[in-house]
């Protein structure tokens, strides 16, 4: 029975997720809208523990803030996730017309001359505005792109998530076995993205002008293999429009030994700058500085 209790729960989400779907996908855009909104209210009401870590993770990166400066732009993370993933939920059924009416395109030359340099491309963002659409676009408009997933805990959760994405033609790799797949993805020329700005041990770098554990993986990647590394976000512009932008390629920054670390450097001043214009797009609520705090750090 408890092997039974523990396959419904785990069914569970999935199965939530399913009917949202199905109901998103008959809603305008605005209803879309409307109706992510009042979920991220909702879970900023419900969850607590995740809406005191966006408080104390706001009050290490803006110190400058007042406490009800950070509760008002609290709430505004809250709405933005919920309408994000709503949008997420959404786009079963999204053409690559309906893409690019909604969401201005900008620098794709950018993206161009990363697969014309022929060594396969690192796609760069965080957990940034509404990288699902990135991916969807990428794909959609003819470029070979896999992207580097966590898993879900819950499988049916898992199932519909990846389905979804899948729907645009983009392929998923789980990171449990992502290093030898990358690898040949760019030897392949294709283009391989990853999200690199969650906790890691790997090394404590600059973010906030806060040590933060930051992944060395993509910078590792990169000197390995040479792979053209071009950053990407996109950004929320209200009215049920977007805006993706394919910045000028990462350079990693010069003078430090540990291998991969100058790029990693780059990617956090690079996010950093990206989540300054628009603050409450950034998934604060993610514990970033975990692994610094716990060392005694900040």
């Amino acid at each position: 029975m408890k092997k039974l209790g523990k396959r419904l729960l785990e069914n569970a989400g999935g199965v939530v997720l399913e009917r949202l779907q199905r109901s998103l996908g008959r809603k305008s855009p605005a209803g879309v809208e409307s109706f992510g909104r009042r979920i991220g209210r909702l879970f900023y009401s419900v969850g607590k523990k995740r809406r005191n870590r966006a408080m104390d993770n706001l009050a290490l990166a803006f110190p400058e803030m007042t406490v009800e400066e950070r509760k008002v732009l609290t709430r505004r993370v809250f709405e933005h996730f919920g309408l994000v993933a709503a949008d997420f939920l959404a786009s079963k059924r999204r053409t690559l017309a309906d893409l690019e009416t909604t969401t201005e395109i900008c620098g794709r030359e950018n993206l161009d001359e990363a697969i014309a340099a022929g060594k396969g491309v690192l796609l760069v963002t965080g957990h940034f505005g509404n990288w699902e659409r990135v991916s969807a676009w990428v794909s959609m408009a003819g470029y070979p792109l896999t992207v580097v997933i966590r898993d879900a805990d819950q499988p049916g959760v898992n199932h519909v998530v990846n389905e979804l994405r899948t729907a645009s033609g983009t392929q998923v790799l789980p990171r449990g076995n992502a290093p030898r797949r990358i690898l040949e993805k760019l030897r392949s020329n294709e283009i391989v993205g990853i999200l690199s700005d969650q906790n890691s041990e790997d090394a404590f770098l600059p973010f906030f002008g806060k040590p933060a554990g930051t992944n060395l993986g993509l910078g590792v990647i990169q000197s390995r293999t040479g792979a053209v590394v071009q950053p990407v976000s996109c950004a929320y512009l209200g009215g049920c429009r977007y805006r993706i932008v394919f910045y000028p390629h990462m350079q990693p920054e010069t003078g430090y030994e540990t291998k991969g670390e100058g790029l990693l450097r780059a990617f956090n001043d690079w996010l950093e700058r990206v989540i300054r214009e628009r603050p409450e797009q950034w998934l604060w609520f993610h514990d970033r500085w975990r692994n610094a705090r716990e060392k005694g750090m900040l």
